[in-house]
């Protein structure tokens, strides 16, 4: 038997199955997490705006909430381009300093005050993303835990300016384990290194890693601790592959929301539970994407989510990135469909608008 490379295998099946392209999404879409800065906004940036704009009017989609919104007169820049352009059509979330944070003991207060004046240039919320509880450091060296108390003075910042935080502070449970011949996510672990959190700190001390469990535990905690703050969890809370966690989270705190960005690879190989998931918490799932402007990726997430279809693809590469299976949809009904698409990311984030 020849012998060949894993990353030359390229296994085509052979079912012959129904297959459902679709063009438009059924109901208007508001893409909840997107992005438009330079680095992942795969070459929209310098594009014309008003290209974007007709390209999105093709999807169906009417509003794209930017998670590159950054902070200060950066903010405002990126505001002008999109949203100053196009109100209706664009939304803008800040971010956080998490370089900073070393130099300055009141690092909560400072970015508290920050989104404040992010606020008043029209953001509409602010995203907590993975150096928090994995990289950032305080001026002791220290990792800042997800749960940090010191960062109080930020989620209630958020509560008090009627705005959401989108929190990604964990990737899938692989990125946390050994990266050897049982991790399912060797391929895609293999280029980037940085984002494989091993070894745990149970291994190499103050130089490791908290858990994924850790994580998600230290993130639950800061939810139950501020009930009157507007929560997104991004990639479905960060826990897409364990959908009986992120129910109970859902069903203990009232405050919590999640969106669907970039983990239809994960939902679409449980298909019966993401369904069940989607029916029950209907109320409380943003649609959103993670990729940019993609037209083809925008038509897989319509797939997944309005038909039955089974067995294809999530992805439009050479093999599949987050891992080698394919998705089966889930043929959401409308009444579901119109609150994931736009209703619930109109109320919870956009405040109606």
């Amino acid at each position: 038997m020849p012998e060949m490379r894993l990353s030359d295998y390229r296994p085509v099946s052979k079912l012959r199955l129904p297959e459902h392209r679709i063009e438009r999404a059924k109901f208007g879409v508001v893409d909840a997490h997107n992005h438009l800065g330079e680095v992942f906004s795969y070459g929209w940036s310098k594009r014309p705006v008003s290209e974007l704009v007709a390209a999105l009017d093709e999807a169906n989609v009417e509003t794209i909430v930017d998670l590159d919104g950054g902070q200060g007169e950066a903010f405002s820049e990126h505001y002008a381009q999109y949203a100053g352009a196009y109100p209706d059509r664009f939304a803008h979330v800040a971010q956080l300093a998490y370089d900073e944070w070393a130099e300055r003991p009141d690092f909560g207060q400072m970015e508290a005050e920050r989104y404040e004046d992010s606020v008043r240039r029209g953001a509409v919320g602010f995203k907590a993303w993975k150096p928090l509880g994995l990289r950032a450091k305080d001026p002791q060296g220290k990792l800042v835990p997800v749960d940090d108390p010191r960062l109080d003075p930020l989620w209630a910042m958020a509560a008090r300016t009627d705005t959401a935080v989108i929190v990604h502070v964990a990737d899938p449970v692989a990125f946390f384990d050994p990266l050897d011949e049982h991790n399912a996510r060797w391929e895609e672990l293999s280029a980037p290194p940085d984002w494989h959190f091993w070894p745990p700190r149970s291994e190499a001390g103050e130089d490791g890693f908290p858990t994924f469990d850790e994580i998600i535990d230290a993130f639950e905690r800061v939810v139950a601790r501020h009930p009157d703050t507007t929560f997104i969890g991004a990639h479905v809370g960060c826990a897409s592959e364990d959908l009986v966690r992120v129910s109970g989270m859902l069903d203990r705190y009232p405050n919590l929301n999640v969106d669907i960005s970039a983990r239809i690879s994960e939902l679409g190989r449980q298909p019966y539970t993401a369904r069940e998931f989607f029916v029950k918490y209907a109320d409380r799932i943003l649609f959103g994407t993670d990729f940019g402007y993609d037209p083809e990726m925008y038509r897989i997430f319509f797939r997944f989510l309005e038909t039955f279809d089974e067995s294809f693809d999530y992805d439009l590469g050479d093999y599949p990135l987050q891992g080698r299976w394919q998705i089966h949809g889930i043929g959401l009904p409308d009444d579901v469909l119109k609150k994931v698409y736009a209703d619930n990311a109109r109320r919870i984030l956009l405040k109606d608008r």
